[in-house]
C-alpha cells in the first residue's frame, strides 16, 4: 500500500468508526473504487490494524473508565455496583460478540462469497444497502432513554454482543448497531454512546490479536494509516461526545447508502 492511500483510510477510519456510518463498508467501497482493492478477507485483517489506531484513540479518551474497570476487575468483591454490571455487560457482550463474529468471518472465507467477482457495481449496491439498514434502525430507535448503567443486566450483555458480531459483516455499523440496540433498551443516548465507544475496546484488540498476529508487518505505509486513524478517531469521540444529544446520526447513514447505491448503478466510481 502507499503512503498517500493509508493516510486516505487512515482518516476516513478515524472519522467514520464512530459515526453510525459503517467504517469498513466505507474503507472496503475507497479502496476498491479508488485503490483497486476487492479482495473481502485481506481487506478485513488491513481494516482490523487501522482499527488500531482508533482503538488507542478511545483507550485515551476513556482512559479513567478503563483505569476504573481494570481495578474493579481485580478487585471485584470490595468494587462498586455500577462497576461490576459494567464489567459483565463487557464480558459477556464481548464474549458473544467475538464467537459470533470469528464464525462470520470463517463463513466468509470458506463459502463461496470468496468466489463472486466483487465489481464496483456489487460492492456498492450491497454495501449500500446494508448501511440502509443500519440507518433505518437508527431512527427507530428511542431518543427518550432513561436507563443508566446501573440499570445494565445480562440481558443487555447477550443482545448487544449479537449486535456487535454481525458487524462483522463489511457495511453493517458496529456503533451504529451498538448505538441502535442501546436506545431500544431505552438508554439515555449520551450513556448509549459511551457505552458503545467502550465496547470496541476488547473486540478491537482481540480481534487483531486472534486475525492479524501471524499476518502483522509493522512498515512505514501501515504506521501513516495507523498515525492517521489515531488522530482523528481521538478528534472525533470529543466532538460526537460534545454534540451526543444533538446529532441524528441515522440521516447520514441512509443517505450515503442511496449515494452509494446510485453511484453503482450509474457506474460514477
Amino acid at each position: 500500500m502507499e503512503i498517500f492511500q493509508q493516510i486516505v483510510l487512515g482518516i476516513l477510519q478515524g472519522i467514520m468508526e464512530w459515526i453510525p456510518i459503517s467504517s469498513e463498508g466505507v474503507l472496503f467501497l475507497v479502496n476498491s473504487n479508488f485503490f483497486h482493492g476487492a479482495d473481502v478477507n485481506l481487506f478485513i485483517r488491513q481494516a482490523l490494524f487501522l482499527h488500531l489506531g482508533t482503538f488507542f484513540s478511545a483507550l485515551i479518551y476513556f482512559r479513567k473508565d478503563v483505569k476504573e474497570l481494570i481495578g474493579g476487575f481485580f478487585n471485584y468483591l470490595h468494587t462498586s455496583t455500577e462497576i461490576k454490571k459494567s464489567l459483565k455487560f463487557f464480558i459477556i457482550a464481548t464474549l458473544i460478540s467475538g464467537i459470533l463474529g470469528l464464525a462470520i468471518l470463517k463463513i466468509l472465507e470458506f463459502s463461496d462469497i470468496t468466489k463472486i467477482p466483487f465489481t464496483s457495481t456489487s460492492v456498492n449496491i450491497f454495501i449500500g444497502l446494508l448501511l440502509i439498514v443500519t440507518g433505518t434502525l437508527q431512527l427507530k430507535a428511542s431518543s427518550a432513554g432513561y436507563r443508566r448503567v446501573l440499570h445494565l443486566n445480562n440481558k443487555d450483555g447477550v443482545f448487544l454482543g449479537v449486535l456487535q458480531g454481525f458487524a462483522a459483516l463489511p457495511g453493517l455499523s458496529r456503533s451504529g448497531l451498538t448505538i441502535s440496540g442501546l436506545l431500544f433498551r431505552n438508554f439515555d443516548e449520551t450513556v448509549a454512546l459511551r457505552l458503545s465507544f467502550l465496547m470496541s475496546l476488547p473486540i478491537v484488540l482481540l480481534g487483531n490479536i486472534l486475525l492479524n498476529i501471524s499476518d502483522i508487518v509493522f512498515v512505514k505505509e501501515m504506521f501513516f494509516g495507523f498515525i492517521f486513524s489515531f488522530i482523528f478517531g481521538l478528534l472525533t469521540i470529543q466532538l460526537l461526545m460534545t454534540f451526543s444529544r444533538k446529532v441524528k446520526f441515522g440521516f447520514f447513514a441512509i443517505t450515503f447508502g442511496f449515494l452509494t447505491i446510485l453511484a453503482g448503478i450509474l457506474g460514477l466510481f
